[in-house]
């Protein structure tokens, strides 16, 4: 997507592998996520409320755009947070405001920054990454 396509911004997160990239149009609030409205897709309660923070607390700022999210990758809950983190960075960008990003960093800091942590990869002479096979005497 270009700009002449009335896109305002874009910005992208992940979480563990879940990628999400956010873009920003003109509109009425609405939200799309892989070409479908958030209410479909996450029909958990959890998930949804999850997606809507950053939303939900910026609604002065978020009512005039819409927001179109491509996610794939991971699992559902960490897809929610790729979604919720790539929403909330296109807003702070769209809007530049120095008051929302506070806002964020005050209520939740991982809206704008993201959480490193990835599985750690299995090894040899166990089941997983740290757990070893029993070991037996006789």
């Amino acid at each position: 997507m270009s700009k002449g396509d009335g896109v305002i911004t874009a910005a992208s997160a992940r979480r563990k592998t879940a990628r999400a990239y956010a873009v920003i149009k003109e509109g009425s609030g609405r939200l799309f996520i892989n070409g479908v409205p958030v209410e479909v897709y996450a029909p958990n309660e959890f998930v949804r409320m999850k997606i809507l923070e950053p939303l939900w607390l910026a609604h002065e700022y978020a009512e005039k755009y819409d927001f179109y999210v491509r996610v794939k990758g991971g699992g559902f809950m960490a897809q929610a947070d790729a979604i919720r983190m790539a929403v909330g960075r296109a807003l702070v960008e769209a809007t530049g405001s120095e008051h929302l990003k506070e806002l964020y960093k005050e209520y939740d800091r991982t809206i704008l920054k993201g959480d490193p942590r990835q599985k750690e990869p299995k090894k040899y002479g166990g089941r997983g990454a740290r757990a070893r096979f029993q070991k037996s005497y006789r």
